[in-house]
């Protein structure tokens, strides 16, 4: 009986040692700020080069500014600031994606700047000039944006009304911000391709890049980042915040993603009861509407904000 024991303990210990090596490596895979071999280069977001007269704008802005803020865990955070060319209470704060930075909004920082908006661009913790050894996948930066939010009042004055735009990843965050409780400075939130759940999202990944179960590696890997980075990704739901959102929000998804899967469209659409809109681009892999149709892109997003944004 004792060998019996003996035998079952050791190979709970050898499971354990598996799992928790297997947990360590996805979270290195996932969670730690690193170059990702699985990210095209192309992907808006996430591509720091200059190669659009739009990016070269953006570098090249000569007004542009830096703006920081210390996160309420001690985080030093950078973000670029463009003033509009004329005075204005329209501002719009931006979230990128996974493994992009501020440089990478050059397309979308432009978008609202032509319409008139101060814009401001945080890179997110972990990320471009913020400081970090995690990426949080929109659940802690959710906080950061609360901060940030605040800071664009105190900067630009009460009156300031503030749209939130992300994209991917970024998507996310502005959807995971949304369910907290806003100043009414906020007006409107755009956000393209997130996900629903973190959860979801890695489960989906897991099988489709490693054909392996969310079950048991996911929850280890979580169970790993709880006590590396202070999150459970059970936490990071877009769907759950969303439920509390009373803020007009526009979905925007391409039909043809396969990194955030366009099921998730309608995941997070239908969890709001605020006013909402749903944009559909066919044809468009991840984070590419804007890419595939620019004109319907921008004519979409301004129509939404003119029934907001004064």
């Amino acid at each position: 009986m004792n060998r019996i024991v003996k035998i079952l303990i050791a190979i709970v210990v050898l499971v354990v040692i598996v799992l928790t090596g297997a947990g360590m490596y996805f979270y290195n895979y996932a969670v730690v700020p690193s170059t990702k071999d699985f990210l095209a280069g192309d992907t808006p977001g996430t591509d720091v080069e200059a190669k659009t007269p739009e990016e070269k704008w953006f570098k090249d802005k000569n007004n542009r500014s830096y703006w920081d803020l210390t996160s309420k865990d001690g985080l030093k955070l950078k973000a670029i600031y463009l003033p509009a060319e004329e005075k204005t209470d329209k501002n719009v704060i931006m979230a990128h994606g996974y493994m992009g930075s501020a440089e990478t909004m050059a397309s979308f920082a432009k978008m609202y700047h032509d319409w008139g908006y101060n814009v401001l661009v945080p890179d997110a913790r972990g990320h471009g000039e913020s400081e970090g050894d995690y990426i949080g996948f929109g659940w802690p930066e959710r906080k950061d944006y609360l901060q940030w939010i605040d800071k664009m009042v105190t900067e630009n004055g009460k009156d300031s009304q503030i749209t939130l735009y992300g994209i991917s990843m970024g998507g996310a965050t502005v959807m995971m911000t949304s369910g907290e409780k806003l100043p009414e400075n906020v007006k409107a939130i755009v956000e393209d391709c997130g996900y629903s759940t973190v959860n979801g999202e890695l489960a989906y990944q897991l099988k489709d890049m490693f054909n392996l179960p969310a079950f048991p590696l996911v929850p280890v890997t979580s169970l790993i980042t709880k006590i590396r980075a202070g999150y459970f990704f059970g936490e990071a739901s877009s769907v759950a915040q969303l439920k509390k959102n009373k803020v007009p929000m526009l979905f925007i998804h391409g039909d043809a993603d396969k990194f955030v899967p366009f099921k998730m469209l309608n995941e997070v659409y239908n969890a709001t009861d605020a006013p909402k809109e749903k944009f559909v681009v066919k044809g468009a892999e991840h984070a590419k509407a804007y890419t595939v149709d620019p004109e319907a892109y921008k004519k979409k997003v301004e129509s939404f904000l003119t029934k907001y944004v004064d």
